[in-house]
């Protein structure tokens, strides 16, 4: 059989999986092998990245820093309290770090510490492609670790609303996005506990009281896991004019509602942070150990708020907006500050921009339905409660965009 008969014959035993997107293909039948040494240098990678935005979270949320300087890094000012709203869960329950190879060695383009998508593909379609090609799955295990990860963070995201009535936990998303739908609802699948599917087109706020669901039931946990906050501060009710994302902010710093991600999460998906870990580290900062300020030189990209260093010394660089996904609105400059190429979508250019060194994706062959292509690869791992896990790569231009596909990683 040919690779495209293959193909749909392999995904359509995947009935709530988005093989195509866009109307073209996403997911590739075919696997990118990898070795033992690459999976563990991938995640000893990860460990040390995640534990590098964990303390910056500590210091960036701590009353040390004043909000000038959180809105001096983009955050909105309607956020401020939001992002200062301590939780029992984890920095993030699911993150992903965006990754280059540079010289053998992994080094972060971006953390989605947030609103991470990625799962289902990394998780279980990985699994699924090794077995059918008679190969090892690097990621074998980590579905058990992200099944206990999410149902523990339900359940501790219930308990600090201090309440003891049996938890109403409601999993949401764009109920018309194919991804994010499919993706709770596997989440959902995971967790393993009681709850519902709420598109978020019926969650009603009553001001002060809570989050209800479109027949009026009071929702204790709202697993948000591809609705991000910066897009929630511009939710305003079509009929009545009220702030409505603002009002949901204030319900989980009143305690009236608990969200997964935590509001910690938000806060270490601005690629600022980015800038404060190199900043800090170029000064040689006290705040981080001898051995910290090592992995930071490992793991980051020199990053900035402004481009002058990267024009003094004639080196290329990346433009990207504090907030931001799949590529959109990322710009690449050569060494004299001449844009060299761009993501056509331009949906953040309201946000502040980080400046981070240019490192050029490798390069890699791969098999499509309209044949053998040549692609930049970019690797994703996540982060699930702190600790490395599993990973994947996404193939395409220079940028990676929404049109890069999807190739599963074997051993």
């Amino acid at each position: 059989m040919d690779y495209k008969t293959k193909r749909t014959a392999f995904f359509q035993n995947m009935p709530n999986y988005w093989a195509d997107m866009y109307g073209q293909e996403y997911s590739l039948y075919g696997v990118h092998r990898v070795t033992d040494e690459f999976a563990d240098r991938l995640r000893k990678f990860a460990d040390r990245a995640g534990k590098i935005f964990f303390k910056t979270h500590e210091l960036l949320s701590s009353d040390l820093v004043e909000d000038d300087t959180l809105l001096q890094l983009g955050f909105p000012p309607e956020t401020l309290s939001y992002i200062r709203h301590r939780s029992m869960l984890p920095k993030t329950v699911i993150g992903r770090l965006d990754a280059v190879e540079l010289d053998g060695t992994p080094k972060v383009m971006e953390f989605n510490s947030d609103t991470p998508t990625f799962i289902y593909e990394c998780f279980s379609v990985t699994g699924k492609m090794c077995a059918e090609f008679g190969l090892q799955n690097p990621n074998d295990g980590e579905e058990a670790q992200l099944k206990k990860a999410v149902r523990s963070a339900v359940l501790n995201a219930y308990r600090s609303l201090g309440t003891s009535h049996a938890p109403y936990i409601v999993f949401t998303s764009h109920e018309d996005n194919e991804e994010d739908r499919n993706t709770v609802l596997y989440l959902k699948e995971l967790a393993g506990v009681p709850s519902k599917y709420v598109p978020l087109k019926e969650l009603q706020i009553i001001s002060g009281e809570g989050l209800f669901d479109g027949e009026g039931r009071k929702i204790d946990v709202l697993y948000r896991q591809t609705f991000p906050v910066e897009s929630l501060i511009k939710d305003v009710d079509p009929e009545s004019g009220e702030d409505v994302g603002l009002q949901l902010m204030e319900l989980v710093i009143e305690k009236k509602l608990a969200v997964v991600n935590p509001p910690s999460a938000f806060l270490l998906q601005s690629k600022a942070v980015m800038a404060v870990i190199w900043g800090l580290h170029e000064e040689k900062s006290p705040f981080f150990t001898d051995e910290e300020h090592d992995w930071i030189k490992q793991c980051f990209l020199p990053t900035y708020l402004e481009p002058d260093v990267f024009i003094a010394k004639g080196e290329s660089y990346v433009k990207k907006p504090v907030f931001g996904r799949e590529g959109d609105t990322v710009e690449i400059f050569d060494g004299t500050g001449t844009l060299v190429d761009e993501d056509k979508n331009k949906s953040y250019k309201e946000y502040l921009y980080v400046y981070q060194k240019y490192a050029q994706l490798p390069k890699t062959h791969f098999m499509t339905e309209n044949g053998e292509k040549e692609g930049h690869i970019m690797t994703g791992i996540f982060v699930i409660n702190g600790s490395a896990s599993a990973f994947g790569f996404r193939v395409g231009s220079r940028i990676t965009d929404n049109l890069s596909y999807f190739l599963p990683a074997g051993k």
